[in-house]
């Protein structure tokens, strides 16, 4: 049953990024508000297929990386509609909706069978942390997506050529912001998943580090971030140098994590 509402939802989510695309070219708010609700409905969908592939399997749907990008793609959507709620910035849907769609469209090509965990892996640990993770990562992706509308609009604005995304999108001074407020959140969601990931290590395998794979980059991207928040903090690092920073970061975060599930295999070795 959770398949069936998972293909409504990657339906969903393809229409709402026609539509946003439309609204980029056309300029046309009646397609920005559209593309909103289709995206809001593929949502909806997609919280079903979460509940019903909870109740199939018994247990919070993380344990495979068709799970885990299942669930990054929902926390997208949540966390775009809490970011438009705020700042009321409907374009970001524009960038938003293809990246969810993005993701949809990955899980669907791994497998997607219910996988047993190892019995000594079974631990309320393993949600917390992955959730965690993952909605870090949401807020680095958002974050990333605000540096790309910032460098448009920032090349808009030194060619001194008022024309085509300009007018719809957002100041660069909010963008900013927005890049600066996702990474105070992400950071330490990020910060709290990797304790939370050493915490469930000792409790399942007697050992807090082990320097796998999976440690070393999430410590390596922990360090990207940190350094990026200290730069903004004491150094100035805003504006353009930070953009280019939260895009530069989110694509060595999102590039390490597909090549260690390839080098590595199934995630955290979660399966029998």
């Amino acid at each position: 049953m959770s398949n069936i509402f998972f293909h409504i939802t990657a339906g969903a989510y393809f229409i709402a990024t026609l539509v946003f695309i439309a609204y980029l070219v056309k300029h046309n708010e009646q397609l920005v508000k559209a593309g909103r609700y289709i995206l809001y409905g593929g949502f909806a969908a997609h919280t079903l297929t979460l509940i019903l592939r909870f109740a199939e399997a018994g247990r919070v749907p993380v344990a495979s990386l068709h799970e885990s990008l299942t669930l990054y793609s929902w926390l997208m959507v949540a966390v775009y509609g809490v970011v438009l709620f705020k700042y009321r910035m409907e374009i970001l849907g524009a960038f938003v909706a293809p990246f969810a769609l993005l993701l949809i469209i990955t899980a669907s090509f791994l497998p997607s069978e219910i996988i047993p965990l190892a019995p000594l892996l079974e631990s309320y640990w393993l949600p917390v942390h992955v959730v965690l993770a993952f909605l870090g990562n949401t807020f680095f992706a958002l974050a990333c997506i605000a540096g790309i509308m910032y460098l448009i609009q920032d090349r808009y604005l030194k060619k001194r050529k008022i024309k085509g995304l300009y007018f719809i999108l957002p100041s660069v001074e909010v963008l900013d912001d927005l890049g600066y407020r996702c990474l105070t959140y992400g950071f330490p969601l990020l910060t709290l998943a990797i304790i939370s990931g050493a915490i469930w290590s000792e409790y399942s395998l007697g050992s807090y580090w082990s320097w796998g794979p999976r440690q070393v980059w999430s410590l390596i991207t922990w360090m990207l971030y940190a350094a990026l928040l200290h730069g903004r903090l004491t150094t100035g690092w805003r504006g353009r140098k930070s953009a280019i920073f939260s895009v530069a970061a989110f694509l060595i975060l999102l590039g390490s994590f597909f090549i260690i599930y390839i080098i590595v295999g199934a995630s955290h070795g979660l399966v029998k």
